[in-house]
């Protein structure tokens, strides 16, 4: 079965990022998480639409 939810450090490996800019990223809204109890959980939607984000954004730069 694939997984649905990832740990931050989960997360932040399949994104090659640190933990700490992760975080960042959580708490400015650009990566969507849920709670379970205590625990943060990111979706695998919210960082496959996090990474279109990026990609959508860096075409319309080289395209301007």
């Amino acid at each position: 079965m694939t997984r649905l939810l990832l740990t931050v450090d989960e997360a932040a490996e399949a994104l090659a990022i640190s933990r700490a800019k992760l975080y960042q990223l959580m708490a400015s809204g650009s990566v969507a998480y849920v709670r379970i109890d205590r625990s943060r959980r990111i979706p695998v939607s919210a960082l496959e639409a996090f990474v279109t984000a990026l990609t959508e954004l860096a075409e319309k730069e080289v395209a301007a």
